[in-house]
């Protein structure tokens, strides 16, 4: 049989394993792996990693913070990501004051179709548990969000407990999940108040600020509420052991909890915030970097399955013109680093090479565990029959020094600047079409499609 496209002579890297053998794809879909496969057309993979397609849920493009916006919109960002290998991503959705759910996922999708070069999905933000609104989170499910997003924190965006134990409940029955960004906001308030009253009002003062016991509480609260509520959570962008920790006793005693973190957590830490003048204020992102130990936590975390999933919480905003609208107060620093093209190549140089994780779990916590997260497989996340020929050729030898001028992203500076990584991808495809080749990207601008995810428990039990 002769297939449209054969991949041959790679290493197959899935969550399950990594096999030797050629790949088939006909008409956009994955038809079949074997020896000598043939195609009419043929890309050779000697001496390259084959896998699934990045799937990053957790991004923020375009994104309204105060008089500003995330400096990505959907066009730039979601090209920087197919040059990283990311075939994926998952967005969200912010009501407006007085705007129902459904009119600002319409509102939302309407900014993306046609400017995504890969395909996207969306969760809903809960900003408030008004009748109303709950009444609408069925609504949000049947168009495809089956995951939605409370805050702990934030002005406008914080849940009381009443009100998270409302969301939890309207999610769990619609069969959703709940996300949560997880900080004591009581904790950051105090804190705050105590240093602008010393007169620490620069960047470094940030980290101090949200100190870790604050995330450390609210993710045992959140948990605490979930289990009462029998609601699924996931807890975003996890920065501190304890956090993690809670998350693993929550899994010991059954519970339907999941843990994300990000490769700022894993490789930044806390130090970087004793750079000169206002140069520290390209690391504000909250929860805050840490000290080195937390990394190092995290890191054996990740490898026992405690965290599992690693995001990049994508949300950048330009040093000059951005960042400095905080140049008197720390607190008024846009929160959020770029980081969605370098996530594979970061995980592959500190995780892979350095023994910290295996190349099947570094499948596994890319692609096709928030590919099930989020109601996604096995049509992402997986190079099986039938699933989409989103295919990443990773060259694992390839260095290079990263250095902002060489990315996509559309911002000015990277924290990743001057470090040197090992393996990058060659070529990445979506539904069978080159996206990216050889340094260069060739896709079709806006032809990325939006995903209406299924229910997710439903797509984590998959096989």
């Amino acid at each position: 049989m002769e297939f449209d496209l054969a991949i041959k002579g790679g290493t197959l890297v899935t969550a399950s394993g990594v096999f030797e053998t050629d790949i088939g794809i006909n008409g956009g879909s994955i038809a079949a792996w074997g020896d000598r496969l043939k195609g009419r057309r043929e890309l050779d993979a000697g001496g390259m990693l084959v896998l699934p397609g990045g799937v990053d849920p957790h991004v923020h493009l375009a994104m309204p913070a105060g008089p500003t916006r995330s400096s990505d919109d959907w066009a730039s960002g979601t090209l920087a990501a197919a040059c990283g290998g990311t075939t994926t991503l998952v967005d969200f959705v912010e009501p407006e004051p007085g705007q129902s759910l459904v009119d600002a996922l319409q509102a939302r999708r309407a900014e993306a179709d046609g400017q995504v070069h890969i395909d996207y999905g969306l969760h809903m933000t809960l900003r408030w548990a008004d009748e109303a609104t709950l009444a609408s989170v069925p609504d949000i499910v049947a168009a495809g969000c089956p995951t939605f997003k409370a805050y702990t924190t934030y002005e406008g965006f914080r849940l009381n407990d009443a009100d998270m134990l409302a969301a939890m409940q309207a999610v769990a029955a619609a069969g959703g999940t709940l996300m949560v960004h997880c900080e004591n906001d009581a904790m950051i308030h105090l804190a705050q108040a105590r240093l602008i009253a010393q007169g620490r009002t620069g960047p470094s003062a940030h980290p101090l600020s949200r100190p870790p016991e604050a995330e450390a509480d609210a993710v045992q609260h959140v948990i605490h509420l979930a289990t009462q509520a029998a609601c699924p959570v996931y807890i975003v962008h996890i920065s501190t052991s304890e956090g993690a920790l809670a998350v693993q006793a929550a899994k010991d005693h059954g519970l339907d909890v999941m843990g994300e973190t990000c490769p700022q957590y894993l490789l930044l830490d806390e130090g970087l915030f004793s750079a000169p003048g206002f140069d520290a204020a390209k690391y504000v992102c909250s929860p805050p970097l840490r000290a080195p130990e937390h990394a190092s936590a995290l890191w054996r975390y990740l490898a026992q399955g405690t965290i599992d999933v690693v995001a990049t919480d994508h949300c950048p905003f330009n040093f000059d013109g951005q960042k400095n609208l905080g140049s008197a107060d720390f607190r008024q620093i846009p929160n959020g680093l770029p980081g969605v093209e370098l996530r594979l190549a970061l995980m592959h140089t500190f995780g892979v090479r350095t023994g910290r994780i295996s190349l099947a779990n570094w499948v596994h916590l890319c692609s096709t565990a928030p590919a099930r997260t989020f109601g996604l497989y096995p049509r992402k996340g997986s190079l099986a029959p039938r699933a989409d020929a989103d295919i990443v050729i990773f060259d694992p030898m390839r260095t290079f020094g990263v250095t902002h001028g060489d990315l996509h992203e559309q911002v000015d500076y990277t924290p990743y600047e001057g470090l040197t990584l090992t393996g990058s991808p060659r070529t990445v495809l979506q539904r069978g079409k080159i996206l990216f080749d050889e340094g260069h990207f060739v896709g079709q601008p806006g032809a990325g499609a939006f995903l209406a995810g299924d229910s997710p428990t439903a797509s984590r039990s998959g096989a």
